[in-house]
């Protein structure tokens, strides 16, 4: 392929429309999305009886997709918008005709909770008095009142049908692991824990019933997710599963109370399955293996009654589809597009476990570990088809997140270019239950990077057309945590990394980053860096940067709040103060030296057609160079 062919296929796929967070409306025939197909992040209305959609926004919802929508009302959608990704949100509605006004504005950040059915009163949670708490704003009265003062973050709000009270979660226990649901009046009176759930598990509030008597959670005290409803007049809980240790995750009450929908996850894949309360009985729906979800909110259903899901698999592009739970028949309501590609032509996932006990074969060279329990790791890999191939592994995000079995758009990217790609669900990974998910913490930096190691070693092992010699690691967020752990803990396993808005310094990341994140991310992972100074140290990076053996490309969003860009900064300069030197803005440096690029108006990651396209760019030039 000529730089310019695959110039053309970088734009050309970074440039498939995408549409992200449908929600249904109240009259039940129009669903509101993001959508990309003018090139840029726009609010959409979809009418479900027609097909058709037109976008009702120009420019003034954000560029970047990451965060929902909501209904407020029949005829206002509440959207969140920040300043060039830097996440500190306030809160606006557009109108069907288009017109858009603030909401909510205030410093820090915002992330709404739920509307009143008449979109008068929302609930949301802010950082504006430090610590992510509660707000109730009137809409008639122009006026914002605190709903609660925890000292650990709360969210997850839930308003009754009526309107009167809230459920949320939130952690009042001296374990950083515990999360637990309470229930108060709008004003924030009369707030109470529920008892539901054992210590130190997570209990969180999903839907209220239609009468506002019962209130369905997701659970995880058994070890995996489950779903239970709570009888808000006595706190009597009837706990719904299969049985079978598999992991599911509640969305929705459906409509006439006596059925609910939850989330299966098992082998990286999601399946909707939909219980009677009456029975106990359940089913899982007949769609396509991969990943299908259920539209979030209160209202998953079409005034007709049918699903509206979200269905894709590793070669299928994102779809949205009607699902009519009677016929267990699909209708299109949103259709991918593929542009010049052919779906053929993309790289499917070959779904494998490796045992690992966190000690891979490859020399340790940061921090000795002894082993850990043994455990099956999953991981998808992606065959780009060309003989011998280099590999880029590619740990996920979170860190409690998955790699599922889904349109992966960074992953086919990589594959166009000739890199076969491996996804790793290292222990503390989503999907596998509350053990699984436990075992990370107070061990950052530990097995789980062991497993990413070991699993990068087994693929090369038993994979002949895989060339040791061309390896590279690539991840963003906690994976660019693990890109930079993985280069100075194992260097002898790659030849190249790209680090993108990673942790490097656990202290001082602790010390910048948003107050919920210190909380609910750093001390539930960690414990206080007052608390565990030495392990802080130990696990951070930048701590190890003397052994950094592989060139080693820095990308970072000047606008990031999550993992603010003073992590890379820290990096870049611990690796001059070593005698490297730097190429820039992605201009070549000798080798052994390191790239590095700030993002001048991107914040924690993007959707955004343009500034996928930037990173693109960057990440295919500096591969193609450093591994040919």
């Amino acid at each position: 392929m000529s730089f310019d062919a695959a110039e053309d296929v970088l734009e050309a796929l970074a440039g498939l429309p995408t549409f992200h967070h449908p929600a249904v409306a109240p009259d039940g025939e129009t669903v509101a999305c993001y959508y990309d197909v003018t090139g840029r992040n726009e609010l959409h209305l979809l009418d479900a009886t027609t097909g058709t959609h037109r976008r009702v926004t120009d420019g003034q919802v954000p560029r970047s997709a990451r965060w929902p929508v909501a209904w407020a009302g029949a005829d206002e959608v509440v959207f969140h918008l920040d300043e060039a990704g830097d996440e500190q949100n306030d809160l606006h509605v557009v109108d069907r005709s288009g017109t858009s006004q603030p909401v909510v504005e205030a410093a820090g950040q915002a992330a709404l909770g739920d509307v009143t059915d008449d979109g008068r009163v929302l609930v949301f949670g802010s950082t504006r008095d430090g610590q992510m708490n509660l707000y109730r704003h009137d809409r008639d009265a122009g006026e914002t009142t605190k709903l609660t003062d925890h000292d650990r973050a709360a969210g997850g709000a839930v308003l009754s049908p009526s309107g009167d009270r809230v459920a949320y979660f939130t952690n009042e226990r001296d374990d950083p692991e515990n999360r637990d649901t309470h229930l108060m009046d709008v004003d924030g009176a009369n707030a109470r824990r529920l008892g539901v759930g054992e210590a130190g598990a997570e209990v969180s509030p999903v839907d209220f019933w239609p009468d506002g008597d019962r209130l369905l959670v997701a659970d995880n005290s058994p070890g995996t997710g489950r779903s239970g409803v709570v009888d808000l007049t006595t706190d009597e809980v009837t706990w719904y599963g299969d049985g079978t240790g598999v992991p599911e995750t509640p969305v929705a009450v459906l409509r006439g109370g006596d059925r609910f929908v939850a989330h299966r996850t098992r082998d990286a894949t999601v399946v909707p399955v939909v219980y009677d309360v009456t029975t106990g009985g359940s089913r899982e729906l007949d769609l396509p293996t991969g990943v299908a979800a259920v539209s979030d909110g209160r209202r998953p259903q079409l005034g007709d009654g049918r699903l509206v899901v979200t269905t894709t698999t590793p070669t299928t592009r994102s779809a949205l589809v009607a699902y009519d739970l009677a016929a267990d028949e699909t209708e299109t309501l949103l259709a991918p597009e593929y542009g010049p590609f052919d779906p053929e032509t993309f790289a499917g996932a070959t779904y494998l476990t490796v045992a690992s006990d966190g000690v891979p074969e490859t020399r340790q060279a940061a921090v000795e570990h002894d082993p850990a329990a043994t455990l099956e790791v999953g991981a998808l890999l992606y065959d780009a088809g060309v003989r011998p191939s280099p590999l880029v592994v590619n740990p996920h995000g979170g860190p409690r997140a998955i790699d599922d079995r889904s349109f992966d758009l960074y992953t086919q990217f990589l594959v166009s270019r000739g890199y076969s790609v491996l996804q790793v669900n290292y222990r503390g990974s989503a999907g596998r239950g509350r053990e699984f998910a436990e075992r990370l913490y107070g061990d950052w930096g530990g097995a789980e990077q062991g497993d990413i190691a070991t699993a990068t070693e087994h693929v090369l092992a038993t994979r002949d057309w895989l060339d040791p010699d061309r390896v590279a690691v690539f991840g963003g967020s906690y994976g660019g945590y693990s890109a930079y752990w993985q280069t100075v803990q194992y260097p002898d396993l790659y030849d190249a990394g790209v680090a993108w808005i990673g942790l490097t310094d656990l202290r001082e990341m602790y010390e910048t980053t948003m107050p919920h994140f210190r909380t609910e991310l750093l001390e539930k992972n960690l414990g206080s860096p007052d608390e565990r100074p030495g392990l802080y140290r130990e696990r951070s990076p930048v701590e190890h940067a003397a052994n950094l053996d592989c060139p080693l490309l820095i990308v970072h969003g000047v606008n990031d709040r999550r993992v603010p860009v003073g992590q890379a900064r820290l990096y870049r300069d611990r690796l001059r103060d070593l005698g490297d030197e730097a190429g820039e803005d992605g201009e070549a440096g000798e080798d052994g030296d390191f790239e590095y690029v700030e993002l001048g108006d991107e914040g924690h990651a993007s959707s955004d057609i343009g500034q996928k396209i930037r990173l693109f760019r960057i990440l295919g030039d500096f591969l193609d160079r450093r591994l040919g």
